[in-house]
């Protein structure tokens, strides 16, 4: 959707989700830190208006926050103040409704006030980097709600159009010219990696894969790839669910950020 603006000189984005689960299992997903690390980043959230939140975004960097709304199951929000040099912050509002049939819709509201369009493009950038997110957490609901959760994320710049690299990783993965709901075994990956095709997304915006695992162990694959200035970004985040995820996740860590920054530039 595009930036909405006012008189006040506040602009937003905003995304709405129908997804499955009830308002409970969807606020424990979007408000606390083990639910956002089961789909998105490693978060650490303090559960209290006031309390601080910390993004861990890998090779990106961190971000930090405070809890400005604290309403279970309805309503989360946070402020982010350094999320961008000489930005200013942008607040972050979560709410939850329940819809029939156990599904509730999430709605997603970044702001910030800006008397000039210079922050417009990141605000657009956060809206275009959901998509791909916001499908492993459909999955994580569907499938894994409450379980435990360990996930990491691998990144490599790479000097080549986005469609070398896009080829290349999906190569990698057996994706290559793959449907939904087609299965694929990986055939380079570190780690015996198969498993089902959720979903594909190609676009102006951004292009990824969406994979639900059988194995190395139940979970999730988030494979994409994105343009930044001259060069192009790789990136493979993977959520293992189940007793010792997040143990066998630190074990699986160092092998596949290691064979990404081989395999990519090959």
């Amino acid at each position: 959707m595009p930036i909405k603006k006012d008189e006040s000189g506040k602009r937003w984005v905003e995304m709405e989700l129908l997804v499955p689960g009830t308002p409970e299992q969807v606020w424990q997903a979007m408000a606390t830190g083990a639910g956002n690390s089961a789909w998105f980043t490693r978060t650490e959230i303090e559960e209290r208006v006031g309390g601080t939140l910390h993004f861990d975004l890998g090779a990106m960097g961190s971000s930090t926050g405070e809890v400005t709304a604290w309403e279970p199951p309805l309503r989360f929000g946070y402020v982010e103040r350094d999320w961008s040099d000489g930005a200013p912050p942008v607040a972050t509002e979560i709410t939850i409704t329940a819809r029939s049939g156990d599904r509730c819709v999430m709605r997603m509201v970044h702001s910030l006030f800006a008397s000039t369009d210079d922050w417009d493009d990141q605000l657009e950038g956060f809206e275009g980097g959901w998509p791909g997110f916001f499908e492993v957490l459909r999955i994580y609901l569907a499938h894994f709600a409450g379980r435990e959760a360990g996930m990491f994320g691998a990144m490599e710049r790479v000097e080549a159009s986005e469609s070398q690299v896009w080829r290349r990783l999906t190569e990698l993965f057996g994706t290559a010219g793959a449907n939904s709901g087609d299965e694929i075994t990986a055939p380079e990956t570190p780690e015996r990696l198969s498993g089902v095709v959720e979903r594909i997304d190609q676009s102006a915006r951004h292009r990824y894969q969406v994979l639900r695992l059988n194995a190395p162990e139940p979970g999730v694959a988030l494979i994409g790839t994105y343009r930044w200035g001259e060069s192009t970004h790789a990136s493979v985040s993977l959520y293992l669910y189940g007793d010792d995820a997040k143990r066998k996740a630190a074990a699986s860590e160092p092998k596949w950020r290691a064979w990404l920054e081989r395999a990519i530039k090959a």
